[in-house]
């Protein structure tokens, strides 16, 4: 059947470890933040002394998720 007005998603879609990264990671931030907005600001801000956006470090690599995972112990 044809869907004429369905949108599709033509993005790159995260692989199952990426996703399970990323997944872990928010989980994280949001354990030791408590507070969304903040969990946003942390996971989405460039962070120079990490080399990038936490999330985007997280998701690309299990060393930048081990990475990320060390500075959100240190906020905690």
């Amino acid at each position: 059947m044809n869907r004429p007005f369905r949108k599709r998603f033509d993005g790159v879609r995260l692989s199952p470890e990426a996703a399970e990264r990323q997944g872990r990671v928010t989980r994280l931030a949001f354990e030791a933040l408590r507070d969304s907005a903040k969990v946003v600001a942390f996971l989405n801000t460039e962070d120079a002394d990490l080399g990038g956006r936490p999330i985007d470090l997280a998701v690309a690599s299990p060393e930048g998720l081990a990475t990320v995972e060390r500075a959100i112990a240190e906020l905690a």
